[in-house]
């Protein structure tokens, strides 16, 4: 019998777990493995030309691990650069992570849109193209935050983030021109969807809180047509450095439904 189709989901830390979920939830049939490069962690804070390479040694040795049919790159970061590289190098398909600017823009009726990111997500031309393209008419307020990452990752292993320093990162939406307007915050980290819960109860008043993981597991579901059936083999989480912490990962992980740490070789 032929083995499931295998995804293989690539980020530099725990973010991806939440685009690993979307997908877990959607394509029953679909095997899954994590990979987290937390040997080059955090990405959000480095100049593409050093990590693209970092990134391409990362993926071959997770893809010799697993030998995947379909290839997720689940960070924006690395999605806003990486992409074309990968996909010339590599013979499977790959997907990115596109901030959700476009369905914001949609789903926006005051027309003010904010944009929470890693420092070097915000500012990239691949990001400020994407708000030219489809929030042309809306005000976009955006915000970098590296500690986001780093709180999200906490709380991944159990510590959660104190609501003032939560509420400290969101301010800059709310206390500047037109965040009494604001209506709609893009996640475009996929650390941050983690945090969801955490954001809205941190916020002053209800905002929506919109991310693209839905988007990729249907853009998964349209390049591999996965069975119904789940597979027999359990899902697999990769590392790609040995570090004190990951043990203490192995609870979080068997809530997404994968098995414990392995490192890479």
């Amino acid at each position: 019998m032929a083995r499931a189709p295998r995804v293989l989901v690539f980020d530099s830390g725990v973010g991806g777990l939440s685009v690993l979920d979307e997908i877990a939830r959607r394509l029953p049939g679909v095997e899954l493995a994590f990979t987290g490069d937390n040997r080059h962690f955090p990405y959000g804070t480095k100049p593409a030309e050093v990590l693209l390479p970092q990134i391409e040694d990362s993926v071959a040795r997770a893809m010799a691990a697993c030998d995947p049919d379909l290839l997720v790159v689940a960070c924006n970061t690395a999605s806003t650069f990486a992409l074309p590289r990968l996909r010339e190098t590599l013979d499977i398909p790959v997907v990115g992570v596109v901030p959700a600017i476009k369905p914001a823009a949609a789903l926006s009726s005051s027309r003010v849109i904010g944009l929470l990111a890693t420092p070097a997500t915000v500012d990239r031309p691949y990001t400020l193209d994407l708000i030219d393209r489809f929030a042309g008419d809306c005000r976009v307020i955006r915000v970098g935050s590296a500690e986001l990452v780093t709180l999200a990752e906490g709380a991944l292993r159990g510590v959660m983030p104190a609501r003032g320093r939560l509420a400290a990162i969101l301010d800059p939406f709310f206390a500047g021109p037109d965040g009494d307007r604001l209506d709609v915050i893009v996640l475009a980290c996929t650390h941050f969807p983690l945090l969801r819960d955490a954001l809205a109860q941190a916020a002053p008043r209800p905002v929506t809180f919109l991310d693209s993981g839905a988007a990729i597991a249907r853009r998964v579901e349209a390049l591999l047509s996965p069975p119904a059936t789940p597979p027999a083999a359990g899902h697999r989480a990769y590392f790609t450095a040995a570090a004190d912490d990951l043990a203490g990962l192995a609870p979080a992980l068997a809530r997404f439904g994968l098995g414990a740490p392995v490192v890479l070789p």
